[in-house]
């Protein structure tokens, strides 16, 4: 074994905190008022650390890495280079697993929410679709750099992958079901269509999860987008549905969503993008809210059943469920799951 790998595992015997102790130590950073800071069903660990002049976060990965080929410094640059705010990279330290960044404070969108006066949060809002628009314009820049998320998509196996996460993780850790063999296939072949046709639908970039927990205000009053690092190609109603649907504890109006639908493609438009049917959007986004909320509910679930954590995932998932069966009413399709809803939340028919 050489000697660079040996100190490397030596260093990965380390816990994150010393870890990154010891490379702050190395920048010359005598301080140890480190802050441990509560990921989101994450495997990394972050800390508030002192950096020179400014506020930094650092995230200290469970094993070394490339920063060459690493996911969230390769998205980072994408999105820097087409002028999308994210939070300024302050040093890397990839056989150490540590990233330093710009510490952009406490204030999730979603935190802003509770406590901004009404039209406020709707002029955050405004602004939140106007960023996922510019995402999607990175998208040819994203193959010519031949970035990691130019390479990865929501196709038919990812798509059908997360729906198989729901069955497994609702029905199965959370309900303790067994569904009959011929629920079970009937159910089976609905998702397998939504799956399929939501793969066929044009491609652009997307976050990912781009929902009001991975948007920031800074102290300059501006929206930062954070937790970049698994952006895909995929649907261009995918963002949207997790903006306005994650975690979303009512059943918005229809008139709301295509409201938020047409803002999306005037902002596409201005941005020289090409136009789009809005009557096959709203299709698209219904089938991306059926797939993508019982995505959700399987996380929701998981979290729950497997990891003892219901008391932060729990009471989405009832929500979902409603938000879920609007949307397949509204397509007045997939019979199955429809009925699967009805009978386990005792709902009516919601779509208005």
């Amino acid at each position: 074994m050489s000697s660079a790998k040996q100190v490397m595992m030596s260093t990965f015997e380390l816990s994150a905190s010393e870890r990154l102790l010891r490379f702050l130590e190395s920048q010359g950073i005598k301080s140890k008022l480190i802050v441990p800071l509560t990921p989101d069903a994450s495997t990394r660990n972050y800390f508030r650390v002192p950096w020179k002049k400014v506020k930094a976060v650092a995230a200290v990965y469970p094993e070394p890495f490339d920063p060459e080929f690493h996911p969230y410094l390769d998205v980072t640059r994408l999105f820097v280079d087409n002028g999308l705010p994210v939070p300024e990279i302050y040093a890397v330290d990839g056989q150490s697993g540590v990233i330093v960044q710009e510490d952009l404070g406490d204030r999730q969108l979603f935190k802003v929410y509770e406590v901004a006066h009404e039209d406020e949060c709707e002029e955050y809002k405004e602004r939140a679709v106007s960023l996922i628009a510019q995402i999607q314009k990175a998208t040819d820049k994203a193959f010519e750099k031949q970035s990691i998320a130019s390479r990865l998509a929501f196709d038919e196996a990812k798509l059908s992958w997360e729906l198989d996460f729901f069955v497994e993780h609702y029905l199965g850790s959370l309900r303790k079901e067994t569904l009959r063999h011929a629920e079970t296939a009937e159910l089976k072949a609905e998702l397998n269509d939504i799956a399929a046709e939501l793969s066929e639908r044009p491609r652009v970039l997307c976050h990912r999860d781009f929902h009001a927990s991975n948007l920031m205000v800074d102290s300059f009053n501006r929206l930062r987008i954070v937790d970049h690092q698994d952006a895909r190609m995929g649907p261009v109603t995918y963002d949207l549905v997790s903006f306005l649907l994650d975690r979303r504890s009512d059943v918005p109006s229809l008139a709301e969503l295509r409201a938020y639908r047409l803002m999306l493609l005037e902002e596409r438009r201005l941005l020289g993008l090409d136009a789009l049917d809005p009557d096959e959007i709203a299709r698209e986004f219904r089938l991306m809210t059926i797939q993508r909320g019982l995505k959700a509910i399987g996380t929701f679930s998981y979290q729950t059943a497997v990891c003892n954590r219901g008391a932060a995932y729990e009471h989405f998932i009832q929500p979902t469920l409603a938000i879920v069966l609007q949307a397949a009413d509204w397509l007045d399709r997939f019979p199955t799951l429809r009925r699967m809803i009805r009978e386990r939340t005792n709902s009516t028919s919601i779509a208005n």
